[in-house]
């Protein structure tokens, strides 16, 4: 069966020749004998490719002699609880900016063990725009600033990096790291789930600056504390070694591509392939102000949502996968990370087209 264009928001599509090259040392890695996930992550081999990941995002992302690289389990989600056990270091009072989904999770979750300052918050249009600098108002005795420099779900993305002053950043990166480059020096800690622009699921990348590690809550678990996972190389317990194996292939791929930069015009170029297509028909919708529309994650409607399904079956049936918006805000999503072609994004734009001419 061929492959199909897979836009789903995550687990989302890998890069092809790293899927290839994984399924070749799949049963036997480089004359081991045995597969990458069967190996001690205590081993010779594996703690050569652990390092060997880490380097290579290190020179991606540019990231600073002062920032520690974490390997984790828990993904993302499970960063919500992790980062205020770890970044509050005494303090009572922690700033979230509200855009959406995802934000509205970490907030829920810093709650149990902080009071929550909204710093900003585009709810009241329903999270379809990302809020300007001067509507921030940062609680000074907070003790980082969290925002989600994308919501995958609302497709609401920040296209610069805040100033919040002596009050460390905090980003939940997961839907847009890698996609461009960015000065991690300007964050206090970065954090990211692997299946969106990574690898498979199973993985969270933490980067921290190394003053804010070693201060964690009395009651923080000896794994959630970043300073025991750095001391112990991220394996203070078995770490998700075959997932940092697949993020290693597919940080060796980003540079093969030439890099963050180069990534980054290709994703410019992609999403302005459906943006403005969405801008010259009245067919479709989409909900995002444009200023703040993601690269990564698309949302769009059809106008007669009676059409929903005979789209998303139709365009399935053309090799189109996983177009099905999120339950919280319907309509479709088309989520074009780093590794979906533009052949996919051209074909999407075209059936778009035909669809509306058919349909319209």
């Amino acid at each position: 069966m061929a492959r199909v264009f897979n836009f789903g928001a995550g687990p989302a599509t890998l890069p092809e020749p790293v899927i290839r090259q994984a399924a070749e040392e799949m049963l036997d890695w480089h004359g081991s004998g045995m597969s990458v996930m069967e190996m001690s992550h205590r081993g010779k081999i594996f703690v050569a490719i652990h390092a060997q990941a880490e380097a290579d995002l290190r020179e991606l992302m540019a990231i600073p002699k002062n920032y520690k690289v974490l390997f984790l389990h828990g993904g993302a989600a499970g960063q919500f609880s992790i980062v205020p056990m770890n970044l509050l270091r005494g303090k009572a009072t922690a700033s979230y900016v509200n855009t959406g989904h995802w934000s509205t999770r970490a907030i829920a979750e810093a709650k149990r063990y902080c009071k929550v300052s909204i710093a900003a918050s585009s709810e009241d249009a329903k999270f379809t725009y990302a809020p300007r600098q001067d509507q921030w108002k940062v609680d000074s005795a907070a003790a980082y600033v969290h925002y989600t420099p994308n919501e995958t779900i609302g497709g609401v993305e920040f296209h610069w990096i805040p100033d919040t002053g002596e009050v460390p950043l905090v980003a939940d990166a997961s839907s847009n790291i890698l996609s461009r480059p960015i000065d991690v020096s300007r964050f206090g800690l970065i954090y990211a789930g692997a299946q969106k622009n990574i690898g498979p699921a199973g993985l969270a990348i933490v980067i921290v600056r190394d003053d804010l590690i070693g201060q964690a809550a009395p009651f923080t678990p000896a794994i959630f504390d970043y300073k025991a996972q750095a001391g112990a190389d991220s394996m203070y317990n078995t770490p998700p070694s075959y997932t940092i194996y697949m993020a290693g292939l597919v940080f060796q791929w980003l540079k093969r591509q030439g890099g963050l930069k180069a990534m980054e015009e290709i994703n410019i170029a992609k999403a302005r392939l459906i943006y403005d297509y969405l801008d010259q028909t009245e067919f479709y919708h989409s909900p995002v102000a444009k200023e703040d529309r993601s690269r990564m994650n698309v949302p769009f409607s059809l106008r007669n949502a009676k059409l929903d399904e005979e789209f998303l079956a139709r365009s399935k049936a053309r090799g189109l996968s996983e177009l099905k918006g999120h339950r919280a805000v319907g309509g479709m999503r088309a989520s074009i990370y780093n590794a979906m072609p533009v052949e996919g994004v051209k074909a999407l734009v075209e059936f778009m087209r035909e669809f509306e001419r058919t349909h319209g």
